[in-house]
């Protein structure tokens, strides 16, 4: 699929044949060792929106993009959701759970009620329309693409506010991703309330942690 720049062909066939309006879905955060999994819903106008067109998928934007793109998005869509599932929730449920839920929560959310829904590669069973997973779907359809910028400036934003009330772990820099430094301060410091204590590698930066300060490992 080439760049997306306005991209709609998605959208556009599914509401000439009467299954608008289309509501994109995607997620921020699934990978991520600490912190919430950030969902958004997004639907936007049929129409070509030149202030987004450099629109495509959040990963492949910097940061600086994202923010400028954040409030257009916010300001000419349609309908916008956001749901944030917490770490605790993420660990109760599993990711894969809490990651579909949300999702579902996301798209009836929506202030109108979307007549197809197109996600990110996951199928998301229970959604109150029918739904198409595309992969690579948040470079190769416009609400999509909106939805993740959605969802990950929401969660950077979340990470930046965590790193000031958890300090040490450096989540403002790696936004909570299981990186040799982030994994190295959990060693340190142990882990905080905002770990997903489910994840491996957090599990077994804490074991070495309790080991350092002489606490019977768990």
């Amino acid at each position: 699929m080439r760049r997306l720049a306005q991209d709609r062909m998605y959208e556009v066939a599914l509401d000439a044949r009467g299954f608008g309006p289309v509501a994109g879905v995607d997620e921020a955060g699934r990978g991520a060792c600490a912190g919430p999994i950030v969902i958004a819903a997004c639907i936007l106008p049929r129409r070509t929106i030149p202030e987004l067109a450099a629109l495509t998928d959040s990963k492949a934007l910097s940061p600086a993009a994202r923010e400028r793109l954040f409030p257009l998005i916010l300001r000419f869509a349609t309908a916008t959701s956001t749901v944030i599932v917490p770490a605790g929730e993420i660990d109760a449920l599993g990711i894969q759970h809490a990651n579909v839920s949300g999702m579902r929560r996301a798209v009836e959310k929506l202030p109108m009620a979307a007549g197809y829904v197109l996600t990110d590669a996951m199928k998301v069973p229970g959604l109150p329309a029918p739904h198409l997973p595309m992969i690579g779907g948040d470079a190769s359809a416009r609400c999509i693409a909106a939805a993740s910028v959605i969802a990950k400036v929401t969660r950077d934003r979340i990470m930046f506010d965590l790193d000031g009330d958890l300090p040490g772990y450096g989540l403002a820099a790696h936004k909570g991703y299981g990186t040799a430094a982030h994994m190295a301060a959990v060693e340190l410091l142990g882990a905080s309330r905002e770990h997903r204590m489910s994840y491996a590698n957090v599990a077994a930066a804490q074991q070495r942690h309790r080991i350092e300060r002489g606490e019977r490992p768990t």
